[in-house]
């Protein structure tokens, strides 16, 4: 009797919606199991490296040695502040309009501000909107990211003078799964009759 395969496991960092990808192949593949696994941005790259992943959407930029990644999509960056903010008067802010802020720096910002900037140590996203939330500081993190954790008493506004940052698929560089190649057609939009799936 053959040894059952192993699930194919996906990881995704916060916001990342892997959900439509992961429909198709479940059409396509009914028999072979898709993991969709949630991981944090400062684990995405172990995760893979060690093995528990077989793909994973990372937020870029991650260092490209032995890995290959395909970019997707860009993330707008945002401000979250408090529903009674002077930012939300605005329908954009820049880092100036921020200066005299204190910012909070979450795991899953997609950006580093200098160390001048920082008044809060590095916490989760929700304990960082919850900081927001009391009326102290602003977090800075990609649109996906602030949806997911969306509160009534927060906001946020875009901030246009930070550039964006980029979900991208990554998978280690000597994984020779066929379900990798096939995954990537999926993301692709290749159709199922395509003769790269």
């Amino acid at each position: 009797m053959p040894t059952p395969q192993p699930p194919f496991r996906v990881g995704f960092v916060t916001g990342a919606t892997p959900d439509k990808w992961a429909g198709t192949w479940r059409r396509r593949h009914a028999g072979e199991l898709l993991e969709l696994v949630p991981v944090e941005q400062e684990s995405q790259e172990a995760a893979l490296r060690d093995g528990s992943l077989d793909m994973c959407l990372v937020r870029l930029p991650i260092d490209r040695d032995g890995l290959h990644c395909i970019p997707l999509y860009d993330e707008v960056p945002v401000a979250v502040v408090a529903k009674d903010h002077v930012a939300t008067v605005v329908e954009e802010v820049t880092l100036e309009d921020l200066d005299d802020e204190q910012l909070v720096l979450p795991h899953e910002s997609g950006w580093r501000p200098s160390a001048e900037q920082l008044d809060w140590p590095p916490m989760s996203v929700q304990d960082a909107v919850e900081v927001v939330a009391g009326g102290t500081g602003v977090v800075i993190v990609p649109m996906s990211v602030a949806r997911l954790h969306h509160r009534k008493d927060t906001t946020y506004r875009p901030v246009t003078d930070l550039p964006p940052t980029k979900v991208g698929l990554a998978w280690l560089v000597d994984n020779d799964d066929p379900r990798v190649q096939a995954f990537i057609g999926i993301v692709r939009g290749r159709s199922e009759r395509s003769s790269r799936s």
